[in-house]
């Protein structure tokens, strides 16, 4: 790719952009004087589809009049209401429609998935995790493994960068695997790892561990939308995401899974099980004895919300619409082209801790500025008064994602003049 400095440049680039209307799409939030925010944080919460008020607002008014009929009447029936999304979803996470299910929230999931998969015995109950990971996981992990009467310090597994580097090396993920792999219960990696970026190569992952014997599963949160993926292909056993963040289901909004279809007849084996997992045909008929459905879908246990529901749908028929194939192609040039500006224009003030290969990172860059924690802190802040919108994590990164759906290349290039102007006027 080959990218110039000067607004021109990103205008242009804006002006045969393909997928340019669907900005049009989401709700921009303003600034004070009524322009619109620089809003590069849709890695954290992603913009509201316009459509999805009247999504609402349509099951608002399925309830005013139809109140308990909605759920077997009206244009789209409460009942039958995650049916509708496991199409859409299927094809962003690379898998069957009966391989995904629309659920609960992201660490729920994770405890859910967790229950059925991870199963220690005494010579193989050990969890490898990355590190770092988010927080949320490395919690979930812990208390699952002291649920089953182990100790983390001798079940956890953690595979990080080496010193002085920010990412992690495959072969040393490999090593890990083939050094304690006989006593590995289940391997849980993301697919972009929350605070550097990066992202992993999912299909060696689930290829390796499973050769070793283990479980394999992805927390997804920072990848569905973000990254094409295969999860189907690539044999995973599982995986969980959130709706939040590329795919714009609103805060809180309700969660995914998937489990491959060769654990589709699950009948008999560890789960936590409620009404909603029960197969269709015989739910209300309300015997006393589970009969699960196959697939992802046993492993609900109550009704949808509904009105969760709504806002991810309206998403998933703009993704749909626009194309991962086309989405992922700009989010690549776009970042591609954030990298080239940030190298050129503050090289000597910023280091870029996120892989710069295609095939290793979506469209989030992390950035670190140079300096003091103090000093750090002051242009992130600075950011955010000259009405850019990104993100914090800590101790010292700020997460930059332009999300191809509603950010332009003329985001990118006011984004690193702001910084850049900060930057400069803090010495």
């Amino acid at each position: 790719m080959t990218f110039e400095r000067g607004l021109d440049f990103a205008r242009a680039q804006d002006a045969v952009d393909s997928l340019a209307s669907f900005r049009d799409r989401f709700a921009i939030p303003k600034q004070p004087d009524g322009s619109d925010l620089i809003y590069l944080c849709g890695n954290s919460l992603g913009l509201q589809p316009k459509v999805a008020v009247p999504l609402v607002r349509e099951e608002l008014d399925a309830w005013a009049t139809l109140a308990v009929g909605a759920h077997f009447a009206g244009e789209r029936p409460w009942v039958s209401y995650p049916d509708r999304l496991a199409p859409a979803t299927a094809t962003l996470v690379g898998a069957h429609p009966g391989e995904v299910v629309a659920m609960n929230t992201l660490t729920v999931n994770l405890h859910f998935m967790l229950v059925s998969f991870y199963r220690p015995t005494s010579g193989r109950h050990k969890v490898l995790i990355e590190r770092p990971a988010f927080p949320s996981d490395r919690y979930a992990v812990e208390s699952q493994i002291r649920f089953h009467g182990f100790d983390p310090v001798d079940s956890l597994i953690e595979v990080g960068p080496r010193h002085g580097e920010s990412t992690i090396r495959m072969e040393d993920l490999e090593a890990g695997l083939r050094a304690e792999g006989s006593t590995i219960a289940l391997v849980l990696l993301p697919g972009v790892n929350y605070y550097t970026g990066q992202v992993f190569d999912m299909a060696a992952v689930t290829r390796l561990g499973q050769a070793q014997g283990c479980v394999v599963g992805f927390d997804l949160a920072h990848a569905v939308g973000n990254i094409s993926l295969r999860l189907h292909d690539w044999n995973a056993d599982f995986a969980v995401w959130c709706t939040y963040k590329y795919l714009n289901g609103g805060p809180g909004a309700v969660a995914g899974c998937f489990v491959h279809e060769r654990h589709r007849d699950w009948a008999g084996k560890p789960r936590l099980a409620g009404w909603w997992g029960h197969e269709p045909a015989s739910r209300f008929q309300m015997g006393p004895d589970f009969i699960p459905s196959p697939g992802a879908e046993g492993w609900q246990v109550s009704n949808a919300p509904i009105l969760s529901l709504a806002p991810v749908l309206a998403s998933l028929d703009i993704f749909e619409e626009a194309g991962m194939r086309a989405l992922t192609a700009k989010s690549d040039r776009l970042t591609s082209y954030l990298a080239f500006l940030v190298h050129e224009e503050l090289g000597a003030y910023v280091e870029i801790l996120t892989p710069l290969e295609s095939r290793q990172r979506g469209c989030q860059l992390s950035l670190r500025v140079r300096g003091t924690r103090e000093d750090q802190r002051k242009v992130f802040e600075a950011l955010e008064t000259h009405g850019v919108v990104c993100d914090w994590r800590e101790p010292d990164v700020i997460r930059v994602a332009p999300v191809p759906l509603y950010n332009r290349f003329e985001d990118v290039f006011k984004f690193v003049g702001v910084l850049q102007q900060t930057l400069v006027a803090d010495g």
